[in-house]
């Protein structure tokens, strides 16, 4: 069921118009030419971060699962890694939405491009002992 949803989540981004400015839905955030969708979410893990690797090793097998479901509708994803966005935003360049906010709490993407936009799935965690996210991105904005 929880995948179902997923795809359902993913297949709605997919035909949402954009919104003029940035905001939050209750799927999660919008902005000009994107939208990130938060998928799951876990506990966070001030109480016991021991759990830390066993948590992310859960999200990426959700991630993956997904992917492979999307994989078999249209084709094999691009894994994007975002270290070198990162690295550029670090650096004062201007990376567009949404990858300069992903960048700096989602390693790498699984990524397609489909029907004139992209659509992603990436695994989030801001620090240590916050929750991870399962997240579906949806821009036409192209990756840098």
């Amino acid at each position: 069921m929880t995948t179902a949803r997923h795809l359902a989540t993913v297949d709605a981004l997919r035909l949402l118009p954009f919104p003029g400015q940035r905001g939050r839905s209750s799927m999660g955030e919008s902005g000009p030419g994107y939208h990130i969708a938060e998928l799951a979410t876990s506990e966070d893990l001030w109480e016991d971060v021991s759990r830390r690797e066993q948590v992310a090793e859960q999200y990426e097998a959700e991630r993956d699962a997904l992917s492979a479901l999307l994989a078999a509708r249209w084709g094999e994803p691009q894994v994007f890694s975002l270290w070198s966005v990162f690295q550029r935003t670090l650096e004062g360049e201007d990376v567009p939405e949404p990858w300069a906010a992903l960048s700096n709490h989602v390693p790498d993407l699984h990524l397609w491009r489909v029907d004139g936009r992209w659509a992603a799935l990436g695994v989030s965690q801001w620090d240590t002992e916050l929750p991870f996210q399962l997240l579906a991105v949806v821009t036409e904005t192209d990756p840098p």
